[in-house]
């Protein structure tokens, strides 16, 4: 039987969608290890194995934590997240207030009565070990998930706004069954497809509905939090995240566009901002802001505001063209080549 939840209207009215730096940071810790396959994230994998190798981190109490060849880890090292948009620090801040007995319970859940060494030490005096897996934790932050943010966000806050609509348009049943192909919804119950664990009944604590990243391809339901139940699942263009600035864009998109503005339709397939475009294609903002000006009067680029930046994403019209399957229509205006 798959894992089953059963959604009160009280449950329902409470289920929010949130982002958080620290949830990026523990998915972050597993890809490296391997955790959801060596091709999952690859790119990203390489670069932090690059930069470890430089200057390691000294994860002595986490790594053992979260890295354990198990089914599951200990689940407060991820709180929910307090809000649409926790930071780090918040987010450390709650991990930090787990009571004793709450770790005691969850390292237990995890590794039985006979606990490895790391875990051990932390039961021993929950306070101090939890104040030492949060510096690590920080420090893992600042340097490995930090450095690419603002793309990450990027792509979060894309995800959260298209759910949004989701459930706008169709209810929190159109919502869960748009997360993922293996989440069901019917007569108020939600069940993920594959997950053999006994099913709780309700959820603790209402919903909380996280898109990820650097996480898995599947999701993963937090069942006993110290917080809130947590759907974690992968945002919509992760895949394209890291990658979509190497391809080479279709060849009439590039006598069309030219090879600078094909190049920034093929690099949003991902969701970003100006500033974020810039870094990515190594160019001026003001340049990338005069293309888009171009793509996005042409029908080709759409931009929605997300808090005081404004996300970009290719249109169903430009993935076409860069596929080389037809031009857009209306023919687009415009079209001489700034410099980048």
């Amino acid at each position: 039987m798959p894992l089953t939840l059963a959604l009160s209207t009280d449950d329902l009215a409470r289920t929010r969608l949130a982002v958080s730096p620290l949830s990026e940071t523990v998915s972050g810790l597993q890809a490296l290890a391997g955790c959801w396959g060596r091709a999952r994230h690859a790119r990203w994998t390489r670069w932090a194995a690059a930069e470890l190798a430089v200057r390691p981190l000294d994860l002595s109490w986490t790594w053992p934590l979260l890295v354990t060849r198990r089914t599951s880890w200990p689940q407060f090292l991820l709180p929910a997240p307090a809000r649409a948009a926790s930071t780090i620090d918040e987010a450390l801040a709650a991990l930090r207030r787990t009571t004793p007995s709450q770790v005691r319970r969850s390292l237990r859940g995890v590794f039985g009565a006979d606990l490895p060494a790391p875990a051990r030490a932390l039961a021993a005096d929950p306070a101090a070990g939890l104040r030492a897996v949060a510096a690590e934790l920080r420090q893992a932050h600042d340097r490995l998930i930090a450095p690419h943010w603002a793309r990450l966000r990027a792509v979060l806050d894309a995800d959260i706004a298209y759910r949004a609509r989701q459930w706008a348009d169709g209810g929190a049943g159109h919502l869960f069954t748009g997360l993922h192909a293996g989440l069901n919804w019917h007569h108020g119950r939600l069940t993920l497809d594959g997950d053999q664990r006994p099913s709780p009944g309700r959820p603790s604590g209402g919903l909380v509905l996280s898109p990820v990243v650097l996480g898995p391809s599947w999701v993963v339901i937090k069942l006993h939090t110290t917080t809130q139940t947590t759907i974690r699942y992968p945002a919509r263009g992760s895949g394209a995240l890291w990658t979509a600035a190497e391809r080479r864009p279709a060849e009439p998109a590039v006598r069309l566009l030219g090879r600078r503005r094909a190049e920034l339709l093929e690099t949003l397939r991902s969701p970003a901002t100006t500033t974020g475009l810039a870094e990515a294609l190594r160019v001026s903002p003001s340049a990338v802001s005069q293309h888009l000006r171009v793509l996005r009067d042409s029908g080709l680029v759409a931009g929605q505001r997300s808090g005081r930046e404004v996300l970009y994403r290719t249109t169903e019209p430009g993935l076409r063209l860069l596929s080389g399957q037809d031009a857009p229509d209306p023919e687009p205006p415009s079209l001489g080549r700034a410099q980048m």
